[in-house]
């Protein structure tokens, strides 16, 4: 089922709003392979809008791959959408699933400076005013398809030990890790936001269609931080999973993350 449209929202045209609002759907499995789509007419009148309206945003989803018009029978969701790969991260598992991602997907370096951070980028990191960190941006894809649009920020005494090349080559925690880092913890968190031009253009989405927004600062042994990663992604190219377990005494039970060793 897909919830009616609000026209008048964010996001660019009533087409468009359509657009993400079915393209979400199939992502989600609402509209699951070789569902059939509500005809235009129906569309039209759910969503309150003009036909000519729907045609564009299901001309839309047909120019990804995602729907196919079938004669005699309408509009279906293809068996196998293009750009249905979908990259699984388990947060209980953070380091392993970093080197998996960086096995089997490949990189595309957009940046890299040296500079003063941002004051909260600072502080995160521990660092002292005027220190300054290693800049880059890096998009993300698997099956030539870009899935994550990548800020990473690293203290400068760190990053003198890996070059412009190696980065666009390795992934940055295995060269952090090269050159003697002990990479020991890290926190995260997990928001949404909207896509800017500058993101949608690198990772072939609309503008203003939603992303999955995480934060995470990796510190080592001793307590000091080495990365801090701004990560966006496509969620219909990437899912983070948590798995949890029951805890706690018999009348007090909750649910808590379950760590890799645990599995």
């Amino acid at each position: 089922m897909v919830t009616p449209l609000n026209a008048n929202g964010p996001g660019g045209t009533k087409s468009h709003n359509l657009f993400l609002l079915l393209k979400d759907a199939i992502a989600s499995g609402s509209l699951g392979p070789g569902s059939k789509i509500p005809g235009e007419l129906k569309l039209a009148q759910e969503h309150n809008v003009s036909r000519v309206t729907v045609r564009r945003a299901l001309q839309g989803l047909t120019d990804e791959g995602l729907i196919m018009r079938k004669p005699g029978v309408g509009t279906l969701v293809c068996d196998n959408p293009v750009g249905a790969t979908v990259i699984t991260a388990s947060v209980s598992t953070l380091l392993p699933n970093m080197k998996k991602m960086g096995e089997s997907s490949r990189v595309r370096l957009l940046e890299f400076s040296y500079g003063n951070p941002s004051e909260e980028i600072r502080n995160r990191l521990l660092l002292q005013a005027g220190d300054r960190t290693q800049r880059s941006v890096r998009v993300r894809s698997v099956e030539d398809k870009p899935f994550s649009y990548l800020t990473t920020h690293v203290p400068e005494q760190l990053a003198l030990s890996y070059n412009e090349d190696e980065l666009a080559k390795m992934p940055l925690f295995a060269l952090l890790e090269r050159s003697g880092v002990q990479l020991d913890h890290a926190t995260q968190s997990i928001s949404a936001t909207l896509a800017t031009r500058e993101v949608a253009d690198a990772l072939g989405a609309a503008v203003g269609s939603a992303l999955i927004s995480l934060t995470r600062v990796v510190y080592d042994k001793s307590g000091q931080g080495v990365e801090h990663l701004h990560a966006l992604y496509r969620p219909d190219r990437y899912r983070i999973e948590v798995d949890l377990c029951r805890a706690g005494s018999e009348d007090e039970r909750y649910w808590q993350p379950l760590v890799a060793d645990q599995k």
